[in-house]
């Protein structure tokens, strides 16, 4: 199975050719890879990152186990089709998530106090992780398929498809063109001279979901908080985290995780460490102020991720239309969740796009 951080594939040719390109080998890029290259269309994934996923990343051991998500979590099967099916499909298994016992509340009182909080209806985690749903993507498409470490510049129209030109002066000419990337970082970053001024501007008006966000992960060598009856979950005002709950995975491991509250430019590691230490104690009890580890991921530092305008960590709204139709001579796609109207920002909406937007294309006469 392919590893989240694969090698770069290499290509040394200066002009390089394909039936269809995709711009991003995050889920929704994968998808539409996936979907295309099983009808048999010759796909080429280019991605700016060393690793498959995009927004998908986990936390691993020496041996490349998946230990932790450190971007999304959750998914809902009972109310997202699309994900149930994809699950089925790639056959890969979930399991509830964690929220037996109470959980503790602060900032609402002078100290810390316990209280049962209703958990989500149809809450799921996968095991291995979000991560495990992109790696059997990615694995069934050809090695030389895979395009990292190329960042596109540059988008234009040719007489027989689109030229892709890279930070290096590499072109690849295709057919058709799939941009799978975050909207606000193609806008900024890749030149599209003959594309719509209304579609880049929807583009930069479109947030990247959870771009700005910060999680942290602890790991620990039992999960002790359920022997005291607590979920392991957290809610605060105080912070620095203002949610946490049990992320031990389907293998063992025990952990917890917490998104961030601070804002991006108070996130000093050092010191958001410290305090998400104290946090956990004063909450959990001395056990949590010691875990075996804390990874803070924080998206807000990825500029293939993030731009000063998603800091806000504004809630994408359902997708205009324009971003849900092919540009360029009907060469050009838009496929990331945020241009799904089934979730959009979420794993559901990032499947429904990229397999409605492969479906599009192998309708095209």
């Amino acid at each position: 199975m392919r590893p989240d951080t694969p090698p770069a594939a290499k290509g040394q040719n200066l002009m390089q050719t394909t039936d269809i390109a995709i711009i991003g080998a995050g889920l929704a890029g994968l998808t539409c890879a996936h979907v295309l290259h099983g009808r048999g269309a010759t796909v080429t994934v280019i991605d700016a990152a060393d690793r498959i996923g995009g927004r998908i990343h986990a936390l691993r051991d020496a041996d490349g186990t998946a230990l932790a998500d450190l971007g999304p979590t959750w998914v809902w099967p009972p109310h997202q089709p699309v994900v149930a099916s994809w699950l089925d499909r790639l056959g890969l298994a979930s399991f509830g998530q964690a929220n037996d016992g109470d959980a503790v509340i602060e900032g609402y009182h002078p100290a810390p106090v316990r209280a049962p909080l209703p958990g989500q209806d149809g809450m799921v985690r996968i095991v291995g992780g979000p991560a495990a749903m992109v790696q059997a993507m990615a694995a069934g498409l050809p090695d030389a398929a895979l395009r990292l470490g190329r960042r596109i510049t540059r988008i234009e129209s040719a007489i027989d498809g689109l030229i892709l030109t890279d930070d290096t002066g590499r072109q690849t000419t295709a057919l058709q063109v799939v941009l799978a990337t975050p909207l606000r970082v193609a806008a900024a970053g890749i030149a599209m001279p003959d594309a719509p001024a209304a579609l880049l501007q929807a583009m930069r008006a479109t947030p990247t979901w959870m771009a700005g966000q910060a999680k942290a992960v602890m790991l620990y060598d039992r999960a002790f908080w359920r022997a005291q009856g607590l979920s392991g979950r957290i809610a605060s005002r105080i912070g620095p985290l203002t949610e946490v709950h049990d992320h031990s995975s389907a293998g063992g491991q025990a952990a917890l995780f917490g998104f961030v509250g601070l804002p991006p430019a108070a996130r000093d590691p050092a010191a958001l460490k410290a305090a998400i230490r104290a946090q956990l104690a004063r909450c959990l009890g001395p056990d949590a102020g010691n875990p075996q580890s804390i990874t803070i991921q924080d998206w807000s530092r990825d500029p293939l991720i993030c731009t000063p305008a998603d800091h806000a960590g504004t809630h994408p709204d359902l997708p205009p239309a324009i971003l849900r139709q092919p540009h360029m001579g009907g060469r050009l796609h838009l496929a990331v969740s945020e241009t799904s109207t089934r979730s959009p920002g979420l794993i559901e909406g990032a499947l429904d796009a990229g397999q409605i937007t492969a479906e599009a294309i192998l309708s095209q006469p």
